[in-house]
């Protein structure tokens, strides 16, 4: 989705909230009204659930399964699904059904946390280059394009490389990986906002750059940037079980989703369920965070409401 897109989807909170109280409508009850319109969408129901099954096995992972996503026991090697083992289990005799389980919990700390990485470096980037304009945006803009040149696998791979193969090298390239788009929204977001009659008067009235990014502009970034951050997550849990399947992501005998697919490549013959149960876990959690990034997009641009 382009950067203009993004921002069409975010300025539809605060285009809503106008629109409500013009009609009459309280402020307390805008916020109620667009919360029964979203989950009146069924994309976003269908998404919302996904995620919430995935976060509860997540965080239930000891209730929901009995076995250890580590041990090993040689006198169960490569058993077919069964009422005993759900998904099978692995060259090692380990439960895949536990190891998918577990592995949920890594995928979600990889979504939070190189997104979160990335919306930070982003809002810093994008907030100095769209504000103060002239050699810091040009400077900073051009480190960019240097950085959107690069295919974000590619770029990423030379981030863990210079940093060390590690699960948390591996989230921090994708953090700086996706930076660049955060930045560009960002900044064309700091453009259009800092030429409104808002802030001009802040400025007459003699309001410093501090208290007018604080009070005036970035209140004001937060609705594109949540939007940019729900649909970019998906991706990042994919990039980063691409690096653990080229070996420079989590190490054995960590239960990641990546890690055991590249396991699982081996035995695609012999026992393909090894590879394809943690395939089809990354496959329904992303598609789970993409129905709800749909389901926000119809909710907040104002070109489909009203449909």
């Amino acid at each position: 989705m382009c950067f203009t897109s993004i921002w069409i989807l975010g300025s539809g909170i605060s285009e809503m909230a106008t629109d409500a109280v013009a009609v009459g409508v309280p402020r307390r009850r805008v916020a109620a009204l667009s919360w029964r319109r979203l989950f009146s969408h069924s994309s976003f129901v269908v998404g919302a659930a996904i995620v919430a099954g995935v976060i509860a096995a997540a965080l239930f992972a000891p209730l929901v399964t009995s076995y250890n996503p580590i041990e090993q026991s040689f006198r169960d090697q490569l058993l077919q699904p069964s009422r005993g083992h759900l998904f099978g289990t692995d060259e090692f005799g380990r439960d895949i059904f536990a190891r998918v389980v577990y592995g949920a919990r890594i995928a979600l700390i990889v979504g939070v946390v190189a997104d979160g990485l990335a919306a930070v470096l982003g809002v810093v980037l994008g907030v100095l280059s769209g504000y103060f304009g002239r050699r810091v945006d040009a400077v900073l803009m051009r480190t960019v394009d240097v950085l959107l040149a690069f295919p974000y696998l590619l770029l990423a791979m030379i981030v863990v490389a210079i940093l060390g193969p590690s699960l948390i090298n591996a989230m921090i390239a994708i953090g700086i990986v996706y930076t660049p788009q955060f930045a560009r929204l960002v900044r064309g977001v700091v453009l259009q906002i800092k030429e409104e009659d808002f802030v001009e008067a802040a400025r007459a009235e003699g309001a410093g750059s501090l208290r007018i990014l604080g009070r005036h502009i970035l209140p004001n970034i937060l609705s594109p940037i949540i939007v940019m951050a729900t649909l970019t997550v998906g991706y990042m849990i994919v990039e980063t079980a691409g690096l653990s399947f080229l070996g420079l992501g989590a190490s054995p005998p960590t239960p990641e989703w990546g890690s055991m697919l590249a396991t699982g490549r081996s035995f695609m013959l012999t026992a393909p369920w090894i590879a394809t149960f943690p395939g089809l876990a990354i496959l329904v959690t992303v598609v789970g965070f993409n129905l709800i990034g749909d389901g926000l997009r119809d909710l907040l641009d104002p070109r489909l409401r009203g449909r």
